[in-house]
């Protein structure tokens, strides 16, 4: 196990700590076992429909035939390295360079880029973003952030119950200890969210290496990283091969995490509250892994 997944799998563990400690603090474990199957019923039914609610949301269409061959004849080419079946390639007319995948396992998976990102990207540098997000699709990482944001969301679900247990009374024996109420309320989801957001980098930070491994070429997705963040920095964009785009609203945030790069300008005031690394320890990184695998293009 690589050093990402063991600290997503460490995340994790903290979350279902996390949970548990709210639970006894508020005065026993049932309503943390009432929480989990809520907030489990929930992501679930996300989790289930993850693929059409994210493309829905983003404004996807899938490719018709012939379309885009370039981009079809590469993620071929990755999905046979990495042994999975060939994904639903989706496009985004937005002017955003960026791309995202989605799905709840490799059978049911499905790639979209923005006609943007297409604008920007040399073959290289494409090659590098798609061998990313198939490497999400490889490793599952829908998965992965569906049991964190269950967990993380049966621990804002205690907190709030037991605002409402404080307000409205209840018998002695009924009521919490104020002391591991006042943490469970203020601090609980905090830690939570901090920790999910957490998990989330670490995916990233695992996809990028699992993408520098299926491509060979360490340096094709770290250029278009550098690429990315210098078109996302820009005021405006251009059009579809050059024609201006009309203005478009800003993507869903609900979705921002499952961008290659937060699609989100400006929104993160810090990495700790960031759905991914900043670009520049990314790009570092692989460059490190480039340097220590001797690879050269």
């Amino acid at each position: 196990m690589n050093t990402n997944n063991v600290k997503t799998w460490t995340l994790m563990a903290a979350l279902a700590g996390l949970l548990v400690f709210v639970g006894y603090a508020v005065g026993g474990s049932r309503l943390a076992l009432v929480a989990l199957a809520v907030a489990t019923i929930m992501n679930v039914a996300v989790y289930w429909t993850s693929d059409s609610l994210a493309l829905r949301a983003a404004g996807a269409r899938e490719l018709r035939p012939g379309e885009l061959p370039e981009v079809r004849r590469i993620v071929a080419d990755l999905a046979r390295r990495a042994g999975i079946p060939v994904p639903r390639l989706y496009v985004i007319e937005r002017p955003e360079p960026n791309a995202f995948a989605t799905g709840r396992d490799p059978h049911h998976a499905a790639v979209a880029v923005t006609t943007g990102l297409l604008e920007i990207m040399d073959e290289r540098q494409l090659a590098g973003v798609l061998a990313h997000e198939l490497s999400h699709v490889r490793n599952r990482d829908t998965l992965v952030g569906t049991v964190a944001a269950t967990i993380a969301g049966a621990v804002s679900f205690i907190a709030q119950m037991l605002q409402f247990q404080l307000w409205f009374g209840g018998s002695d024996e009924d009521r919490p200890n104020p002391i591991g109420a006042l943490a469970a309320i203020l601090l609980a989801p905090l830690a939570a969210m901090i920790i999910q957001l957490a998990v989330s980098r670490a995916r990233e930070y695992g996809a990028d290496a699992s993408g520098a491994e299926l491509t060979g070429d360490p340096e094709g997705l770290a250029q278009a990283l550098e690429r990315l963040d210098a078109a996302n920095r820009r005021p405006s964009f251009g059009g579809w091969f050059g024609r201006r785009a009309e203005p478009t609203p800003a993507p869903n945030p609900a979705f921002a995490h499952l961008y290659i790069v937060n699609p989100l300008r400006g929104a993160d005031l810090a990495t700790l509250f960031s759905t991914h690394p900043p670009i520049a320890e990314r790009v570092a990184r692989l460059r490190r892994i480039a340097r220590g695998a001797g690879w050269t293009r």
